[in-house]
């Protein structure tokens, strides 16, 4: 991380699933969290005009701003493949501790550690569960963000400060 930014403990991340809700859900969301702009189902001019609206809304209320994919668009970092020489904020994905292992490796900034819990973008998948989590996350020499079915409930149940959701966070009235 650089001197100036710090690691939010609560994360949106977006989906088509979450579109129509994200402005309001970042409205709930403390000052200071974290938005990952994703949006893959959108073609080039779509996805650069709808990250362009929500980086702007994110901004006003103070929260980090991160994009998925190879553009330059001005966010605070980014997010999937990190790349050692990408600016701001690199957050990498991992399911395992090969995942780990390559995050730290290219001297990620943390980690979104998935799925800890069953999650509407992989139904049926397995997952790491509350012990699994904690077993991998205790490996990772970089921060780990808890993500795959999360919601402030499973945040508790977890006992695990930085977490982040797509879909549950889009209903969340107060965080």
């Amino acid at each position: 991380m650089t001197s100036r930014q710090t690691l939010p403990l609560l994360w949106l991340l977006s989906d088509a699933r979450n579109d129509a809700v994200l402005q309001d859900s970042l409205k709930t969301m403390p000052r200071g969290s974290g938005f990952v702009f994703r949006h893959y189902h959108l073609e080039s001019e779509a996805r650069r005009h709808r990250f362009d609206e929500l980086s702007k809304c994110a901004r006003e209320l103070g929260h980090v701003v991160i994009l998925s994919g190879e553009e330059d668009w001005g966010a605070d970092g980014t997010y999937g493949d990190v790349r050692r020489s990408a600016p701001g904020l690199r957050l990498a994905t991992a399911h395992n501790e090969d995942d780990i292992r390559r995050a730290a490796q290219v001297e990620a900034d943390a980690i979104f550690l998935s799925p800890v819990f069953a999650t509407a973008s992989h139904p049926g998948a397995p997952t790491l569960g509350v012990k699994g989590f904690h077993a991998l996350a205790r490996q990772s020499p970089v921060p780990v963000i808890a993500l795959g079915g999360m919601t402030h409930e499973r945040a508790r149940e977890l006992h695990w400060p930085r977490w982040g959701a797509i879909d549950g966070l889009a209903s969340t009235k107060s965080a």
